[in-house]
């Protein structure tokens, strides 16, 4: 016997209701995200709308992180002050008006945003 929710790779699909002999799978609803923080223990898990975007999944982890009392304590509770990657070894950040349904991955990094004085090594 199936189970009624089906998770693969952090996307959760429910079969709808059966029209007409026809089973589908309803829309997605939620995503589970990981979220690795840098310097962090282990990652956030946050459960957010495909709707949402890279600015509020921030919002949220660093929210989360704060809410969790996790060790080391964020430099700023800014969001604003964050920004996100597919992992630690990618240097482009994703932009925050980017759809969360487009992205490649479920699985981020999150740093502190450099300052403009501040050169990359």
């Amino acid at each position: 016997m199936t189970s009624p929710l089906t998770a693969r790779g952090g996307i959760v699909d429910a079969p709808a209701a059966n029209r007409g002999g026809i089973r589908g799978l309803q829309k997605l609803t939620k995503l589970l995200l990981n979220v690795n923080v840098q310097n962090g223990l282990g990652p956030i898990r946050v459960v957010l709308s495909p709707e949402n975007t890279v600015g509020d999944l921030i919002k949220e982890a660093v929210e989360l992180y704060a809410k969790e009392k996790r060790r080391p304590l964020l430099p700023s509770p800014n969001p604003a002050c964050y920004e996100l990657h597919y992992s630690q070894f990618n240097l482009q950040r994703l932009r925050e008006e980017e759809k969360l349904m487009n992205l490649e991955s479920r699985n981020f990094f999150l740093c502190p945003k450099l300052n403009d004085g501040v050169q990359r090594r």
